[in-house]
């Protein structure tokens, strides 16, 4: 049997730069996902606007991001980019 590779639903998205977004999974993956540079066509056309870029949201229902014009992103390539660009939280001294 071949194993089917896990993804995990998105729970938040941070906007960290012009085109560069935090993503939160549900099982505790932290990653940043680097938008900058891509051809927004179709659907994603609006998206070349950093000002509605910067509207993007989660959607809970699909475990994934969307903008307000009802355009979304397969979480499954947003995860695997993430894993790649892991963000780990700070340490705390005691």
């Amino acid at each position: 049997m071949v194993p089917v590779e896990e993804f995990a639903d998105v729970t938040q998205v941070e906007l960290v730069g012009e085109y560069r977004l935090r993503l939160t999974f549900a099982d505790g993956t932290v990653g940043d996902v680097d938008f900058a540079g891509r051809a927004w066509r179709g659907v994603f056309e609006p998206l070349r606007d950093p000002a509605y870029f910067a509207r993007v949201e989660v959607d809970p229902e699909g475990g994934t991001i969307r903008w307000p014009n009802g355009a979304d992103m397969a979480p499954e390539p947003l995860y695997a980019e993430a894993r790649q660009n892991l963000v780990h939280p700070a340490v705390t001294r005691h």
